[in-house]
């Protein structure tokens, strides 16, 4: 039996799911043998810049993808919300763990909500995403850049003087800091990013034994969800450098429903929508959604942002 190779990021969230994914193939087959690789992608290296300025999607994952292409891995653990919709030719996100809870959470000095923070207050991200949605709810708000591990971040809120950070909530309880969290921000006010709380594991197409033992780690349910937002993410051509965000959850019923926006990078415009279909059509819902929002005026969003044209439904 060969030696399976994980290939992970060092943050401690990343070795986290790292380590998570590992002891699920142990608890399927006790015979296996599995290390971890710890990979420095772009993304750990550029601490002090905005990664909408240098890129945004794929810096998190390049350098282990190269990795995986040149045999010093086997296997690559990532958050989905990082993986770039367009995949190196001979790799895949066949397997999708189930989802953590998708949404948002407030972290405060003070224990206060969104609702209960002071006019004025400071809110430390970086996401774009948040950053538009936040102040479409709370225009008085100063957003204040804010990048890190997420213990680092939540260090960063007292040193730098912010009122409330805004995280992940899959992040936070994985960290097992859920008891800092102030309130869980509803996606009716933030719509959270394509793939937040699940993790994606990608292999190179042709390993046929490897993927063989992953397929114990999918699961269906996150995974359809997430291939629908990511064709609504596709279709927009959108990154880190654009305010988009999409979740999919299913019904007991077996339907799809999907919910997503594009907004400008201060929340003045914010184009929102939702879309119910059904789980084989997963990929058609997420791409319809995304031309419904283009024909409200996502087009021309985006059009300000990218500076060129997105192609809208004939």
């Amino acid at each position: 039996m060969r030696e399976f190779r994980i290939g992970t990021r060092g943050s401690p969230l990343a070795l986290w799911q790292a380590n998570w994914v590992r002891e699920r193939l142990f608890q399927g087959y006790a015979h296996l043998r599995v290390s971890l690789i710890k990979i420095k992608t772009k993304g750990d290296k550029l601490i002090d810049v905005n990664l909408a300025t240098v890129g945004g999607k794929g810096l998190f994952v390049k350098e282990i993808e190269e990795g995986l292409l040149e045999g010093r891995i086997d296997l690559a653990v990532h958050s989905m919300k990082d993986v770039p919709v367009q995949m190196p030719e001979g790799l895949d996100i066949r397997f999708i763990t189930r989802r953590e809870d998708p949404r948002d959470v407030l972290i405060s000095r003070d224990r206060l909500t969104l609702e209960e923070l002071p006019s004025g207050a400071k809110i430390g991200t970086s996401s774009l995403r948040r950053r538009a949605q936040l102040l479409a709810y709370r225009s008085d708000l100063h957003i204040i850049p804010l990048r890190g591990n997420v213990d680092t971040r939540v260090r960063k809120m007292d040193i730098m003087g912010l009122d409330a950070i805004v995280l992940a909530a899959a992040g936070v309880k994985r960290m097992k800091i859920g008891g800092r969290i102030s309130q869980f921000i509803s996606p009716e006010v933030c719509i959270p990013a394509i793939g937040q709380g699940a993790l994606g594991i990608e292999t190179r197409i042709a390993d046929d034994e490897i993927n063989q033992y992953l397929s114990i780690i999918d699961h269906e349910p996150t995974h359809t969800s997430i291939m629908a937002e990511r064709a609504f993410l596709r279709k927009l051509e959108g990154g880190c450098q654009v305010p988009i965000g999409a979740c999919g959850s299913i019904s007991d019923q077996g339907r799809l429903t999907l919910k997503g926006f594009v907004g400008d990078l201060d929340g003045r415009k914010l184009i929102k929508g939702g879309i119910e279909g059904e789980m084989g059509k997963a990929e058609e819902l997420g791409t319809a959604l995304a031309e419904n929002l283009l024909s409200q005026g996502a087009d021309k969003i985006l059009k300000e942002l990218y500076g060129k044209e997105i192609a809208r439904p004939s």
